[in-house]
């Protein structure tokens, strides 16, 4: 199986949906990430294109 640099429960933001919020990583291997976002639900990013931003907050507005 191929490793992502993304692993599930990490929280990351889409840099051109900021729309979108905050995004929790479910699923993650090789490219692709699976990520549900406050605003958009689950969506299936292909990081070879896109390149997540790390959140650095939870949802709860704290830091990790």
């Amino acid at each position: 199986m191929l490793r992502s640099e993304f692993e599930p429960g990490v929280y990351v933001r889409h840099p051109k949906r900021p729309e979108w919020g905050l995004g929790q990583v479910q699923s993650a291997i090789g490219e692709r990430v699976t990520v549900m976002f406050e605003h958009a639900g689950k969506i299936l990013i292909n990081t070879a294109e896109v390149t997540l931003d790390w959140a650095d907050t939870t949802p709860d507005g704290s830091n990790d």
